[in-house]
């Protein structure tokens, strides 16, 4: 099985997704997509499970906006890298490549919010885009020194991906090789030897 299929399944999805959600309109083509307004919320699972809309326009949790060319020419590279490292790995099991399938999915489908996402929504110049999320789940309240979360922060299908990923890549380091054959016994020592006096 050619791993990139997972990873071009999630750049699909997570754009797809996203695209449906803030909505496209491509008068050339025939495509209107009205979306959602931005910071709208619409109930998909009770209160447990909402689709809202928000754009981060930062990194993770939208840590770091005054760097995010930056930050975004630095993902070029890391991604770039771990294409590069996914292909040497064809021959290993799907184990080892699957978790790396998914992080680069995600790094991909969230690389191409922050650069092309400005210019294609008329919303800014390329490489300061923002990133697009919609999944707001209910989550237990947490305080802890002050810290106080309720909700989990908003994400996408790119940052569930990359963080399936990354669970996998742990759990799987984790697991016993059972492939790996049994050492040697150690050689028994020679009748013969003896140690003198």
């Amino acid at each position: 099985m050619n791993i990139l299929y997972v990873t071009l399944l999630v750049v699909v999805l997570d754009q797809s997704t996203k695209i449906f959600i803030k909505g496209i309109q491509i008068q050339s083509l025939g495509i209107d997509i009205k979306g959602m307004m931005l910071g709208s919320s619409i109930p998909f699972a009770g209160d447990f499970l909402r689709i809202t809309f928000v754009e981060n326009p930062g990194m993770a949790f939208g840590i770091g906006v005054n760097s995010k060319v930056l930050f975004t020419i630095l993902t070029i590279f890391v991604t770039a890298a771990l294409f590069y490292y996914l292909i040497t790995l064809r021959s290993q099991s799907l184990l080892t490549r699957l978790p790396l399938a998914l992080i680069l999915g995600g790094a991909i489908g969230n690389m191409i919010d922050r650069i092309f996402y400005g210019v294609l929504f008329n919303s800014g110049e390329l490489f300061k885009g923002s990133v697009v999320d919609f999944i707001d789940l209910d989550f237990i309240d947490i305080s802890f020194y002050g810290f106080e979360l309720n909700r989990w922060w908003i994400f996408n299908i790119a940052d569930m991906s990359v963080s399936i990923g990354i669970i996998l890549v742990l759990v799987t380091n984790f697991i016993p090789r059972n492939n790996e054959k049994n050492p040697t016994p150690p050689s028994q020592v020679s009748d013969n030897f003896s140690i003198s006096d």
